[in-house]
């Protein structure tokens, strides 16, 4: 008999009551906005209530450098979750909204998968609450105020070639990436060059994911550089007045999302910053209500430990003020015979055969990206657990050597079937990761608020990374010399990069050594809250392929939803 697909498992779901799994986890129903069967907003004012409530145990969730199919960290922090209820305990899991352009275009949904899923899947995947489309919604405000203050005479005197604040969507749209506006008549605009990302990379929704409050937003709305004086001057959102507009549009989507895990436990889906350009973690607000809500709160990081999780220490951590007590990183066999370079593995086509035989010598020659994994989160001070995630054709074998090398870097190690058996198969991983988060925690940011953002960047290269130096194109070298004149230079880096490899090419797996992180040229989110370099040749809008998941998903002669993964 075949496994059940993703959907036919959530749609047999037999969901608990929300009012009541909100107030197993400490949240009073009146904080609870209705929002569908199913869902609810929480609102704001459930963090001062629920101050006085004991703190949970905070946990990260991440990975090895991924392969273009994922590891399964989504299904992991779900099946986690569920997990520590059979051992007796209560966690909460807290997740990214899923953008729309990946769920039609190549990578599919983003609620879990198996018997490890957030539900309702379909609402959870296709718009949720809107939140999404507010973000679009108080972006697009920005770049129409200010495409109308330079048409109405420009007082601010904004250099049209210095204007860094482009459009967004969410959809995977290549035609967009360049464009032209105000083409027409004297009275559609004045013609400049700009473009599209997808809403995911919008710096509205960084800010949104890591504001610590509904005022706090409004400040990192007036903080947004929408581009620059001919005297290099920063023009921001606050100058423009349009802050807060942008800010009432978001009054709803800063309220953190309540779903729950097939097995009933809590989820917080708030927030879906992109994990190439962005902080790649969900939110901090979601996070302000779900570390009381328990015995852990458990929050995924994207990508792998060098990308998410360096963010998430470094970002996320650093604004919020709340340190992690373990890290759990997730490893396949399959993902590190990629690392071992003898495999091309290609998104939307089957594993190569080959690499489902049995071979623990390539899983120890894959893993050193394991090993330098582990060590980016020890560096932090945070006692890792590996995951290893089973999949039905591995071979004990494979997992016996995954688990050597762990032991070898002395980390604990855990054998989770939780994507087949739901929580019961991750309760040896809750256990493990139990005993991990009661060690004492030595927290620690990799570099201080002073540091100069060239020296920023060299430290996450070459302790996170393992590169042996930095090259600064000149470009990147003027840019970066202008926001520290500028006040930006506190402010923590967050490095665009390719996320198929500890360095910035996709190609050079495992742990590669002896390389230079290429910087070609460095932005601000100053709203945010960070300067990211580009590394490599980054797109903040993707393309749909060929044959896209959007031609399979449709509407059956019941009205259900067919095609969705």
């Amino acid at each position: 008999m075949a496994f059940p697909t993703d959907l036919e498992i959530a749609r047999s779901a037999s969901l608990r009551p929300l009012v009541d799994v909100a107030q197993e986890a400490g949240i009073d129903p009146e904080y609870l906005e209705p929002y569908g069967e199913g869902i609810a907003k929480i609102k704001l004012e459930s963090i001062e209530a629920m101050k006085e409530l004991p703190k949970a145990r905070y946990v990260i969730v991440s990975a090895i450098t991924p392969t273009p199919l994922g590891e399964g960290k989504t299904t992991t922090v779900v099946g986690l979750g569920q997990g520590f209820k059979h051992i007796g305990k209560k966690a909460t899991v807290a997740i990214r909204q899923p953008s729309m352009g990946p769920t039609f275009g190549i990578k599919g949904g983003a609620a879990g998968g198996g018997y490890s899923q957030v539900v309702p899947m379909e609402t959870l995947n296709l718009h949720l609450t809107g939140d999404m489309h507010a973000v679009t919604a108080a972006h697009n405000m920005c770049s129409a105020l200010l495409d109308a203050h330079i048409f109405h005479g420009n007082a601010l005197d904004i250099d049209l070639h210095n204007i860094t604040w482009r459009r967004v969507v969410d959809i995977n749209d290549r035609a967009l990436r360049n464009i032209v506006v105000g083409l027409g008549s004297r009275f559609d605009g004045v013609p400049r060059e700009t473009g599209f990302d997808i809403s995911a990379a919008s710096e509205v929704m960084a800010a949104l994911a890591l504001a610590t409050s509904l005022q706090d937003l409004r400040k990192r709305m007036g903080r947004i550089v929408v581009g620059y004086e001919k005297s290099g001057a920063p023009i921001t959102a606050e100058d423009l007045e349009v802050a807060g507009a942008m800010t009432v549009i978001l009054r709803e989507a800063i309220k953190p999302n309540l779903l729950q895990t097939l097995e009933g436990t809590p989820a917080l889906v708030h927030c879906g910053p992109f994990g190439n350009i962005a902080t790649g973690n969900s939110s901090i607000i979601a996070d302000q209500i779900g570390i009381k809500t328990g015995d852990f709160l458990l929050t995924e990081a994207g990508f792998g430990a060098d990308m998410g999780a360096e963010r998430f220490f470094n970002i996320k951590c650093r604004y919020s003020g709340i340190a992690p007590d373990a890290a759990v990183l997730v490893a396949t066999v399959r993902g590190l015979k990629a690392h071992s370079g003898h495999h091309r593995i290609i998104a939307g086509k089957p594993l190569p055969e080959k690499i489902l035989e049995k071979n623990p010598d390539e899983v120890h020659q894959g893993g050193d990206n394991l090993r330098k994994q582990l060590e980016n989160m020890k560096i932090h001070g945070v006692s890792p657990v590996v995951a290893v995630n089973v999949f039905p054709e591995d071979h004990p074998e494979d997992i016996q050597a995954i688990k050597e090398i762990a032991k070898e870097f002395g980390a604990r190690v855990a054998v989770t079937t939780h994507f087949s058996d739901g929580g019961s198969g991750a309760v040896e991983l809750a256990e493990a990761v139990q005993e991990a988060a009661n060690e004492p925690s030595d927290f620690q940011l990799l570099y201080p608020d002073s540091l100069p953002l060239k020296e920023k960047i060299r430290v996450v290269a070459q302790k996170v990374y393992g590169a042996e130096g930095v090259n600064f194109s000149a470009r990147s070298e003027k840019q970066l010399n202008g926001y520290e004149d500028n006040g930006f230079g506190n402010l923590p880096v967050c490095i665009a990069k390719t996320h198929l490899s500890l360095s910035a090419d996709p190609t050079l797996k495992g742990a590669p050594k002896g390389w230079i992180l290429p910087v070609r040229e460095v932005r601000a989110s100053v709203g945010a809250g960070f300067v990211y370099p580009i590394c490599g040749d980054m797109r903040t809008m993707p393309g749909l392929g060929a044959k896209p998941a959007a031609t399979r998903i449709d509407i059956d002669e019941k009205g259900e939803i067919v095609g969705l993964s």
